[in-house]
């Protein structure tokens, strides 16, 4: 009994390894006959684990989604994943999930053998977490819109605009995007036959939602560069674009989420689409980059850092001659 329980743990191991396992396959990673194998699949059949199979040479094993969960199965690393994503949730921007994520770390502690907790236990002691700052929303909504998305549903929603005014919309929804602090659904506005972007925290579902829909292409056919656009365009008192001379890959390494719409321009240059509050914030943000740059709009900005350099200028003149004085008078003293 013992030898068919390992065998079984191991054969619940091995199944999402891959998409399909022929029965050979499985007989030889387990040291058993291709009967066993069958065998064994009907036990684990039997427990309420959905195997599926398929003759022929095209054929073979693969797990599916049955009436319970599988053992957690987890290496080093996985484990380490697991508690950080857990700890991560159980802080994050997502009301209602704080709890379940708490649930689940006393679970996983008490399967984890004892090397793999100590481990787990160490990260989640030295990691710590900034609160995030950011409006929560309520994980069932998050959920909702997420199977609206994936069903292709349409969705009846109410939604409270920055002046405070509310409205109902039925809508597609297309993806969710977290920028920021903040999560956005972008969807397709029936009622004004153009695609909009509505964060989450100020919209409510109406039941029932709309009916299924055949997926429209999202403009430019990038979800998230199409809501930071739309988001920018609204929280930037000055919109800006401007040519960078490094590659997008690199700058993108120096930018905050949501910072800017990043478009290759050539192998060593990028164009950058973002803004500020003012034109000096902004100046000083592109400066932060440390690339060379060339302004595209408006031409305000490129006076502004003109006059920024002309300042950093003055000040490394000024700090220069202060040192000069210094050292002057440090070497006359030395002298005397």
């Amino acid at each position: 009994m013992l030898d068919t329980s390992v065998r079984l743990l191991r054969l619940l191991a091995l199944l999402p390894t891959r998409p399909t396992w022929s029965g050979p396959e499985l007989a030889e990673r387990l040291g058993v006959t291709t009967r066993t194998v069958r065998n064994d699949v009907e036990r684990l059949r039997l427990l309420g684990y959905e195997v599926r199979s398929a003759p022929g040479t095209a054929g073979g094993y693969r797990l599916g989604s049955g009436t319970a969960l599988p053992p957690l199965l987890l290496d080093d690393e996985e484990a380490a994943v697991v508690a950080v994503s857990l700890r991560a949730a159980a802080t994050g921007s997502i009301t209602g999930v704080e709890d379940a994520a708490r649930r689940a770390l006393v679970k996983l502690d008490t399967v984890l053998p004892a090397r793999l907790r100590a481990r787990a236990d160490a990260l989640r002691a030295a990691v710590a977490s900034a609160p995030v700052g950011g409006p929560a929303v309520d994980a069932r909504v998050l959920a909702d819109i997420a199977a609206a998305v994936a069903a292709r549903t349409g969705l009846r929603i109410e939604y409270r605009a920055h002046d405070g005014t509310t409205t109902s919309r039925a809508v597609e929804p297309y993806r969710l995007v977290h920028v920021g602090r903040r999560w956005y659904l972008l969807a397709f506005d029936q009622g004004r036959d153009d695609w909009r972007t509505f964060r989450v925290d100020r919209l409510r579902l109406r039941s029932p939602g709309g009916p299924r829909f055949t997926p429209r292409p999202v403009p430019g056919g990038d979800a998230v560069a199409h809501v930071v656009r739309g988001v920018g365009s609204v929280a930037w008192a000055h919109p800006a674009r401007v040519r960078l001379h490094a590659p997008a890959s690199t700058v993108a390494d120096r930018m905050e989420p949501g910072a800017g719409v990043l478009v290759d321009d050539g192998p060593d240059a990028c164009v950058l689409e973002t803004g500020g509050t003012s034109l000096a914030r902004l100046a000083g943000f592109l400066l932060g980059l440390d690339v060379d740059l060339t302004v595209l709009d408006p031409p305000e900005l490129a006076a502004t850092l003109a006059r920024i350099g002309e300042r950093a200028a003055r000040s490394a003149r000024a700090t220069s001659g202060a040192v000069d004085d210094v050292l002057a008078r440090g070497g006359a003293g030395d002298a005397g």
